[in-house]
């Protein structure tokens, strides 16, 4: 039986890179819930226990609990690294390692590794995967701007426009109750995360070094934006060299995953319980 499917997984649980040994031991931390029933050797049971900690481990990092498809994301994680102990203790990688899980798993995968074999390349699939990934290598627009902070808990809009107005009437733009906080070279994902969408795009028409009460998700704040920088596009012939790096990494990724999702089909999955949707 294979993982459940669900729908497109997010970014960060579809990432090859993550899917072996670190990230394992990061959401799976109890060895004793990982076992070969030893009447089949060919049988993986996601246990109750191995969800219960899937489920716990995600709530602590993301203050909720996960859906059904990160769910599967997870499942699929956990069992990546079941196949790779398995296989590992298969070839007889724990020889002198009996009681290291990470090592069984890094010796399987690293035998995986060894089979693998980085397919021919050129500038066209260089400059394919670059445009594909090009916001990884674009420099974003970012904003430089201050944070007068009220005393107080009052964030209301009246309360701040009032301290607003009082800043701007100040000739040095400060004020004796108010804390003065500096960003500098802000990109737009992390002002988005921070304090909202509606916050950037309001930012965006911002008149230059005068104080505005600004809506986040928080509440008010008095803000004053001081320059925005506009994003520049990356050269591909710059960064060649980065660009091949990344692509071959990315690339062998993916390989192994193909391989270890391969070994998967030796095994008879089996699910102990199924996750209801999240509260």
């Amino acid at each position: 039986m294979q993982p459940r499917r669900g729908k497109k997984l997010p970014d960060w649980l579809r990432e090859p890179l993550l899917h072996f040994v670190v990230l394992g031991g990061l959401l799976f931390a109890v060895d004793h819930y990982f076992f070969i029933k030893a009447e089949d050797p060919r049988t993986i049971v996601v246990t109750t226990e191995v969800d219960d900690e899937a489920v716990e481990l995600f709530l602590r990092t993301h203050q909720r609990k996960p859906s059904i498809e990160e769910m599967d994301g997870l499942q699929r994680i956990w069992l990546d690294n079941e196949v790779l102990y398995h296989e590992g203790l298969e070839l007889q990688l724990d020889k002198g390692d009996t009681a290291i899980r990470d090592r069984v798993i890094f010796k399987a995968l690293s035998a995986i590794d060894a089979t693998l074999k980085l397919p021919p390349y050129d500038d066209k699939i260089l400059r394919d995967w670059f445009e594909k990934h090009r916001v990884k290598y674009d420099e974003p627009q970012r904003y430089n701007f201050q944070e007068a902070v009220i005393s107080g808990n009052d964030t209301s809009e009246a309360t701040v426009s009032a301290f607003v107005a009082t800043l701007n009437e100040n000739k040095s733009g400060e004020d004796a109750n108010a804390g003065l906080r500096v960003f500098k070279d802000r990109p737009l994902a992390t002002l988005e995360q921070s304090y909202g969408a509606d916050f950037s795009k309001a930012l965006d028409k911002a008149p230059v070094n005068e104080w505005q009460a600004q809506k986040t998700r928080d509440g008010w704040r008095a803000i004053r934006l001081v320059s925005i920088t506009q994003p520049k596009p990356a050269v591909y012939e710059n960064l060649r060299g980065v660009i091949l790096q990344d692509w071959t990494d990315a690339t062998m990724a993916e390989l192994r995953t193909a391989a270890v999702r391969s070994l998967l089909k030796k095994y008879n999955v089996k699910f102990e319980t199924i996750i209801p949707p999240p509260e």
